[in-house]
């Protein structure tokens, strides 16, 4: 499964050249509680689907019916500049809606978008290029830019700038079972997903589809792979031989999440091999996680990949995570809970 707004921009871009028309809606604020975050788009075709979401449910059958159904008060135009519309601004609002209590969101409609242009983002995003769009409010016009950095979505008087990437990618290390979970996870989530094993013993029985499996050596898998910021490197073979390496040449990278399973001895023991035998550092290992995962109590292996999955997700968005936090800085340690003194701590998975 790719990135939700690949697929919408997808749709979007064959509905175009098939000479139908459609807009495409964009959340441009939220105040309060919001269903959906800033930056989310989605697309409606001028028969009624839809694909992507801005509230997921109630906002967008009042857009398709004010799409799709000239007749109706409010109803929406297929041509002309963009149009701003806000929903939630009243409690009765919100409840017609759908939305939590106090939340409000606006979502900026472009009428018919040039598919051609689309296509352009898609082909950018494609070759794995972060991408500016920026919509001119006055008629529409789109100008597609290059980026070096993710960024928020900006609206003011002149324009909108949406920053789109390419799809968030997963690195496995090791075809075993908890891989085989953790890969449908990320698939289902919208990774792609390389698994990487030169082990035939272990790669034999691999049968997740829609993941890559490849058999070159890891550290040659990663360098090939060229991670960037929306790219993960999980290493769970539990051998050095394989994990190290690849986990070093990780750490080359902005890769945005570079973790290795095991157990917090065995993860002091990589640690102190790393700083021994291979040239690190403590400043240039501080990337690199272990044992993964959030403490949940996991033992089984469709448990610790939801733990790591749950992990990555949460740094993926930004999300601080007890584990991260320096304790040192806390001034009354007597405060913490049972379970967030737990959590502070590593967790240590069934391997000892």
């Amino acid at each position: 499964m790719e990135n939700l707004d690949i697929t919408v921009l997808r749709a979007l871009r064959d509905w175009r050249e098939n000479g139908q028309e459609a807009l495409l809606a964009t959340v441009v604020r939220t105040w309060g509680s919001s269903p959906r975050p800033v930056g989310c788009i989605m697309a409606l075709r001028e028969d009624g689907a839809v694909i992507g979401s801005v509230s997921g449910g109630c906002i967008e059958y009042d857009l398709i019916d004010r799409y799709t159904k000239p007749g109706v008060a409010d109803a929406l135009p297929r041509q002309g500049p963009p149009q701003f519309v806000k929903y939630g601004v009243t409690a009765d609002e919100a409840h017609r809606f759908g939305l939590p209590c106090g939340g409000t969101l606006e979502v900026m409609l472009e009428f018919n978008p040039d598919g051609r242009r689309v296509d352009e983002l898609l082909r950018a995003l494609d070759a794995g290029q972060l991408m500016h769009r920026r919509v001119r409010l006055a008629d529409g016009a789109v100008t597609l830019e290059p980026s070096a950095h993710p960024a928020d979505l900006i609206v003011n008087g002149r324009e909108l700038v949406n920053t789109f990437g390419p799809g968030y990618r997963m690195l496995i290390i090791g075809a075993g079972q908890m891989s085989e979970y953790l890969a449908t996870m990320a698939l289902f989530c919208g990774f792609s997903v390389t698994v990487c094993d030169p082990r035939e013993e272990f790669r034999g029985s691999w049968n997740v589809p829609g993941a890559r499996l490849v058999t070159t050596m890891p550290d040659d898998t990663v360098a090939g792979m060229a991670p960037d910021g929306r790219t993960c490197v999980i290493a769970l073979t539990h051998d050095p031989k394989l994990d190290d390496l690849a986990l070093l040449q990780a750490l080359e990278t902005p890769a945005f999440y570079i973790g290795a399973i095991g157990s917090r001895r065995n993860s002091q023991l990589r640690h102190q091999r790393m700083v021994e035998h291979l040239d690190q550092t403590e400043e240039s290992l501080r990337s690199l996680r272990g044992p993964i995962g959030i403490y949940i109590g996991s033992k089984t292996p469709p448990e610790i990949a939801v733990s790591v999955m749950a992990e990555i997700l949460a740094v993926k968005n930004g999300v601080p995570l007890p584990r991260d936090l320096d304790v040192a800085h806390v001034k009354d340690m007597q405060d913490i809970t049972p379970n967030d003194a737990a959590n502070v701590c590593f967790v240590a998975h069934a391997d000892g």
